[in-house]
């Protein structure tokens, strides 16, 4: 295989791996476990405000923490080191669930909020290798290719393990609960299994000046600050990706609990998510595609036209069938949107500063899964409907629209050449 296309299929290979302890493990069964097998004893309203609490604190320190640690990557040429580190973290909290036993829900949540920041924090310096693997007019697709990838082995994972789960027996295991711890320790051996190919065949892009540890960091951040004020259209995208991507991560987090709140079964909720993920695999290499055709901005536009009308319709429905069709609408615009953004923020910052600059894009994601839910979940308290909650998602993806056409892609491309390389700031 050529050289360059065996360095994009080991980065996008990655996107297998973290891709299966987000559906696995994030948004499939550990949500329930904890519910029913680590704090069963709990009241519901309690052990929905642990869960809650070990989102929020491992999102909020990931907000803290990324973009230092970008700037720290950045001088010291450390992107690898920090995502094995971070991987390696994501890995070991996994396989450790598989120990917890019935009851000991404190363990559980310390250990999914360390896994979370493994997951969240090893995205920082991911997202930044892909100008290490490509060229800015190959953005798009190979953006797209490692969203579909992951798409299509953490939808494999995530099939064998429901069935592992629904046929225990089938496998030599003697209850569901086995089946489902089993499937956290199955989770992290391939989530670090397709961590490999990146570190053996991705070279460290050497980008930034040499530097390294926590004072050098420091002072690059704050360089990056100025940076970041300085350039316009960047802050504009930046804003506008915060309202988008808080509306969708909203609505991944959410939808299993909205979905219960409704009166929608369990098993139809877990189907739901297996359709989603069966169309998120084609769906996300045709928005490659798209990008590349009529432009990364046009297709998020076309993505979040979509979820406008996934949110109206969601607080309509009464059914499991229409639960269906809307996570197959969720499908095929949820990977395209994660991608096209990834791509078209790639080409507006400056190359020599990708991992500090991805820190700040990552920080925001991971802020919006800190409010996208609360405020779901207070305009639902609030108002005693939670088809109230899920209609206010809506306004998050019209600001974000708004604010996205604001951005100027031409000039944005410009300032960051010019900075390129200047410590004068």
């Amino acid at each position: 295989m050529n050289p360059r296309r065996a360095r994009v299929y080991a980065w996008a290979l990655y996107d297998v791996g973290n891709s299966a302890f987000a559906t696995v493990v994030m948004a499939g069964f550990f949500p329930i476990f904890f519910k029913e097998y680590w704090s069963g004893d709990l009241p519901a309203t309690e052990s929905t405000f642990w869960l809650g609490a070990a989102n929020s604190v491992a999102s909020l320190l990931i907000l803290a923490s990324a973009p230092l640690l970008g700037a720290m990557a950045d001088g010291g040429g450390g992107r690898k080191r920090f995502l094995a580190a971070f991987t390696g973290l994501g890995v070991v909290a996994t396989a450790a669930l598989y120990l917890v036993p019935a009851g000991a829900w404190p363990v559980a949540a310390v250990l999914y909020t360390l896994a979370a920041i493994g997951f969240s924090g090893s995205m920082v310096f991911y997202d930044a290798m892909l100008l290490a693997v490509c060229r800015e007019r190959h953005f798009d697709a190979v953006s797209a290719l490692g969203y579909a990838l992951g798409y299509l082995g953490g939808g494999l994972l995530f099939a064998f393990t429901v069935v592992m789960t629904l046929q225990p027996g089938w496998f030599g295991l003697a209850e569901e609960a086995t089946a489902v711890r089993l499937a956290f320790l199955i989770t992290a051996g391939w989530w670090a299994a397709f961590t490999l190919p990146l570190l053996r065949r991705v070279p460290e892009p050497m980008l930034g000046p040499r530097g390294g540890g926590i004072v050098a960091g420091l002072a690059e951040l704050k360089t990056t600050l100025g940076r970041v004020g300085r350039l316009r259209p960047v802050v504009l995208f930046l804003a506008a990706y915060w309202f988008y991507i808080d509306g969708v991560d909203t609505i991944v987090r959410m939808a299993v609990d909205y979905g219960l709140a409704i009166g929608l079964e369990t098993g139809d909720l877990i189907l739901a998510l297996l359709l989603t993920q069966a169309v998120g695999f084609p769906a996300a290499l045709a928005f490659g595609r798209l990008g590349a055709r009529l432009g990364p901005r046009r297709g998020i536009e076309i993505a979040i036209a979509v979820y406008l009308g996934v949110v109206v319709w969601a607080t309509y429905l009464d059914s499991a069938l229409e639960f269906y069709l809307l996570a197959a609408a969720v499908g095929l615009v949820q990977g395209g949107i994660q991608s096209l953004s990834r791509s078209l923020y790639a080409r507006i910052i400056p190359r020599d500063r990708t991992a500090e600059f991805f820190g700040f894009y990552n920080m925001l994601g991971k802020f919006a899964a800190v409010l996208g839910p609360a405020l779901m979940g207070g305009v639902g308290l609030v108002t005693g409907s939670p088809r109230a909650g899920m209609g206010v998602v809506a306004l998050l993806f019209v600001v974000g629209w708004l604010l996205l056409r604001r951005v100027d892609e031409e000039a944005a491309r410009r300032q960051a050449r010019e900075l390129e390389g200047r410590n004068d700031l």
